[in-house]
């Protein structure tokens, strides 16, 4: 057997399908797009999951529930006593972000930082800290400001498109929010509608006293 009498395997290769060649080759007349409609068509397509007009599957489904997964802030958490137990920590000084990255304690400063109080063992702070972080829990708070120490909350972006100042201790956001926007712009015409009635009421009996 020589290398040119060597032929692919039956079913390698085969010949594409010709459409509209005789009715006996299997897709002549139509040409496999059927009789009449839209699909029948030159240009013809469709959206994903178009059914033709009537109600698509997905819409005739029930829906399930709802969640705010996607909107959630992700901290990296410390507790006062993870720097109690640290052994460079311990002394007390100021906390931020790239220090306790260093010490081992967070991985990278690519997400925000949230202080918590758990002491894990220690019965309280005796050591002054500084804290800068995102956002800090009540409890730290009093204990670092009891043990003589100070807290720096600077807040998240979210609290900074917001406008709320965690330093102040007031989450109201001072930033207008549509939802916000909304409701005063209601809350204004409801009350210019409440003068605008009574200033009305005072025009007619001026009117019927005139009259009399």
């Amino acid at each position: 057997m020589m290398i040119h009498e060597i032929t692919a395997k039956a079913g390698a290769y085969k010949a594409k399908k010709r459409l509209g060649r005789g009715r006996g080759s299997g897709h002549g007349k139509t040409s496999g797009r059927g009789h009449k409609g839209a699909g029948s068509r030159a240009g013809y397509s469709a959206r994903h999951q178009f059914e033709g007009g009537q109600m698509p599957f997905f819409r005739r489904m029930q829906r399930h529930g709802f969640s705010n997964v996607r909107f959630g802030v992700q901290f990296w958490t410390v507790n006062i006593g993870d720097m109690l137990d640290h052994p460079e920590l311990s002394k007390g000084g100021a906390i931020t972000k790239a220090k306790l990255v260093e010490a081992g304690l967070i991985r990278d400063e690519s997400r925000p930082l949230k202080v918590l109080g758990g002491l894990k063992g220690h019965e309280g702070l005796k050591v002054k800290y500084d804290i800068t972080a995102e956002r800090v829990t009540g409890s730290v708070k009093k204990m670092v400001t009891d043990a003589g120490g100070s807290v720096t909350e600077l807040g998240t972006r979210r609290d900074q498109i917001r406008g709320v100042d965690r330093a102040s201790g007031d989450p109201t956001p001072k930033n207008l929010t549509w939802k916000r926007k909304r409701l005063e712009l209601s809350a204004r015409k409801k009350a210019e509608h409440a003068a605008g009635g009574k200033g009305e009421g005072k025009a007619k009996e001026g009117k019927k006293s005139k009259k009399g």
